[in-house]
């Protein structure tokens, strides 16, 4: 069988929307081929051993199992990252609250930088990487999640960002004092259909969903981040589509200013915003 005929055959048994992506990431990853390698040899002939790994990795995939859970990886803001099933699964739309996050950052300035939940790493790794000058503190209640993003940060040789096992702000220092805090924390409401569909099945359920609402965690993170952010320091959440509205309301409840909701590349809300006003 030629690199060309697995990949359809494979596409059409995995019959999703990404079907022919995820066929070419799991031969690439048993290849150690890129895509574009994987194109330039599309009538290379398989070898048994390769076909025998790649049906493994298929089996998994028609679960539904993560791609990133099979091959261990996933890139995010250009960075390659290491992903286990301790982590969620870096995605595309958080890329966006790096980009609102560091649109608030001066590139000149020693800085105090906070993810809350931070899981494999990708939002503090990401700030970390575009702001040299900054510290930044990776806080999460999984120590196996931490484990995932120390690993990413020695992989990335970003060696301004720390670690910390933290129930949200339980174990940090109550004498710090941050720019800016940023967090994708659960937000998934507890009886959404969603969570036993897909995807979300194989990712860490604390990671998704606080249960309820979906929005103890940030009105939690809301109420106890004052203390924690300097004067004029912004907080920045991460939600689902439907939640801009909720989420502003919990901020202007607490006392942020500037409260707004930006939203994401298919033009849905995903990141609210506030700032804590010097008085």
């Amino acid at each position: 069988m030629t690199i060309d005929q697995w990949l359809r055959a494979a596409a059409a048994r995995l019959g999703t929307d990404s079907a022919r992506l995820d066929a070419e990431l799991l031969l690439g990853h048993v290849m150690q081929h890129s895509r574009a390698a994987l194109f330039a040899r599309l009538r290379d002939e398989l070898a048994d051993e390769t076909l025998l790994k790649a049906e493994a990795l298929l089996k998994r995939r028609d679960r539904g199992e993560p791609i990133a859970y099979i091959t261990g990886t996933r890139e995010f803001w250009m960075m390659p990252l290491k992903v286990t099933s301790a982590v969620l699964v870096p995605r595309p739309e958080t890329e966006c609250l790096v980009e609102f996050a560091l649109a608030r950052l001066p590139e000149d300035r020693a800085l105090a930088l906070l993810d809350l939940g931070t899981g494999s790493g990708a939002i503090a790794l990401a700030l970390a990487r575009e702001r040299p000058h900054a510290c930044v503190l990776a806080i999460d209640a999984s120590d196996a999640a931490l484990a995932v993003a120390e690993d990413n940060a020695r992989a990335l040789k970003l060696a301004n960002m720390r670690c910390l096992h933290s129930d949200w702000f339980a174990a940090i220092d109550p004498g710090l004092r941050f720019d800016l805090i940023a967090s994708n924390p659960p937000y998934v409401a507890g009886h959404d259909p969603h969570l036993q569909q897909g995807d979300l099945r194989y990712e860490p359920r604390m990671a998704l969903t606080p249960g309820g609402d979906g929005l103890s965690a940030i009105r939690r993170i809301s109420a106890d981040a004052r203390a924690y952010l300097k004067p004029d320091g912004w907080l920045l959440f991460e939600h689902g589509f439907d939640q801009g509205a909720a989420v502003r309301t919990i901020l202007e409840r607490d006392g942020y200013s500037e409260v707004r909701t930006e939203r994401d590349m298919e033009d849905r809300d995903r990141v609210t915003l506030g700032r804590l006003v010097a008085t």
